[in-house]
């Protein structure tokens, strides 16, 4: 057991036999909080190692230092399934040779599986590990709960470093990963700032339109046929989507309906609806905030899954696979239901599918929630400047103006037509929209590829441009 605890970094990665061309990668538990990503890539470039492909499950604003990495070429390649707009606009602007390439939280431990994308070295921000490397996101000062995303990581890379700041007697029972996965443990002052676990939106709007957006989404889940005994959910972290949870707690305790699980990342809101009976169990690949981490370390009914379990097409089941309903957000929808959520308007990297595209192939009833439009311009377009999940795994989407359901699903059309419920066309939508704002002047991007984006399946649905 000693043997795999090291003393620093340089030592462990050393000691792994990283080399030139390999590839390393890293969770995002700690989002914009994290501190490790960099501290390893600036050690990585002290050794003089460079041509990496860099899997990372998300990256943050935090981790901008990688500008550097990229330019003097210690990172070659980038696989992720998302990217904020810090270094998405840099690599939108073509600052890499080589595309990036965008995989689902699903698709991406679908291929690491399969080998499409192995990994060489697996760097793991645990918050709490013992010296054989049993880890868990539960317990010490960095705790950030689930370890989800990790879990693949450790399972499939050839070698795996344990980088801590809370080393705890052996046996750490209660583990994420389990030692059989550890090659190194390395312990550190620290791995990060869990306040910044909670990054963006992670509060319930007081916006009139987005409240009656989730007003309005209630009414189409309670009129679907799918709220009863049972009910499944999963819904997103932005203000209306966390707005509907609130309100469909509210209507789930009135109705007396006890539903099975909430799923996904998990917030103090969906707790809340946990502990207030209307779920039996959460099943939580992320915490999205410090009272899910709390949550997850104390109730029994609030389990950790892995990444693969998740949403992985490759698992032989998975959870998206038992959802009843989706709640989830959109930069723009067009006429065919095809939802953006990689780039702005101007066809700028600020995002990416993460769960997007998993939970909406999965989910029986796959919602969309966005106003008519944002900063004068409109949400529904002819077409969108870059497919993240395609219009056949979206079924509604919910605006102030109205309700538009894809022409597929018949039977919800006419279940909300009988309950008064504003069902309109999705080009009358569209034409609502550009009536307040005028006709936006879209430009054609025909640069260079600066990125590929990676269906769940491993296919290739869409691509973006570079903006120069």
């Amino acid at each position: 057991m000693e043997k795999k605890l090291v003393k620093t970094l340089r030592e462990a990665i050393v000691l792994s036999g990283l080399r030139d061309g390999m590839s390393v990668s890293f969770h995002h538990h700690l989002r914009n909080g994290d501190f490790t990503l960099s501290a390893v890539m600036e050690e990585i470039a002290d050794l003089g190692i460079k041509d990496l492909t860099l899997n990372a499950s998300s990256l943050f604003d935090t981790h901008q230092s990688l500008e550097a990495h990229i330019e003097n070429r210690v990172i070659k390649k980038i696989n992720t399934n998302y990217m904020s707009q810090g270094l998405g606009h840099r690599i939108s602007e073509g600052i890499m040779e080589e595309a990036v390439e965008f995989r689902t939280h699903g698709g991406r431990p679908r291929d690491i599986s399969l080998g499409i994308t192995p990994i060489d070295v697996a760097f793991i921000a645990a918050p709490a590990s013992d010296a054989a490397g049993n880890c868990s996101g539960k317990y010490g000062p960095s705790a950030c709960g689930s370890l989800g995303y990790a879990i693949p990581d450790a399972m499939y890379a050839k070698k795996v470093i344990v980088i801590t700041d809370h080393l705890m007697p052996y046996p750490l029972t209660d583990c994420s990963i389990p030692e059989i996965y550890v090659d190194y443990v390395v312990q550190v002052p620290a791995i990060g700032d869990p306040r910044g676990i909670v990054s963006g939106t992670t509060r319930i709007t007081r916006d009139p339109v987005g409240l009656l957006m989730a007003e309005t989404a209630v009414e189409v889940i309670r009129h679907s046929g799918l709220l009863k005994d049972g009910f499944s959910f999963q819904t997103g972290a932005g203000g209306a989507t966390l707005a509907a949870a609130k309100f469909l707690q509210d209507h789930m305790l009135r109705e007396n309906i006890r539903g099975s699980f909430a799923s996904g990342g998990i917030t103090g809101y969906l707790v809340d609806m946990l502990e207030s009976g209307c779920f039996e169990k959460l099943m939580d690949v992320q915490c999205f905030d410090l009272k899910a981490v709390e949550s997850i370390r104390k109730n029994p009914a609030h389990h950790e899954i892995s990444a693969m379990q998740y949403a992985s097409p490759a698992a032989k089941s998975a959870v998206v696979d038992h959802l009843d309903v989706v709640l989830l957000g959109a930069t723009e929808v067009d006429t065919d239901f095809n939802v953006n959520v990689h780039t702005d308007s101007s066809g700028r990297i600020m995002g990416g599918s993460g769960g997007h595209s998993d939970t909406a192939a999965g989910a029986r009833l796959s919602m969309i929630i966005a106003p008519l439009f944002r900063a004068r311009l409109p949400i529904v377009c002819d077409r969108v400047q870059c497919i993240s999940t395609p219009g056949k795994d979206v079924d509604v989407l919910i605006t102030q103006r109205g309700v538009a359901v894809n022409p597929k699903n018949e039977e919800l059309i006419l279940r909300l037509r009988d309950a008064r419920i504003p069902v309109v066309d999705i080009h009358e939508l569209k034409y609502m929209a550009e009536k307040l704002t005028g006709v936006p002047q879209r430009k054609q991007r025909t640069g260079r590829t600066v990125a590929n984006v990676i269906y769940r399946d491993g296919t290739m649905i869409d691509q973006i441009k570079s903006v120069k």
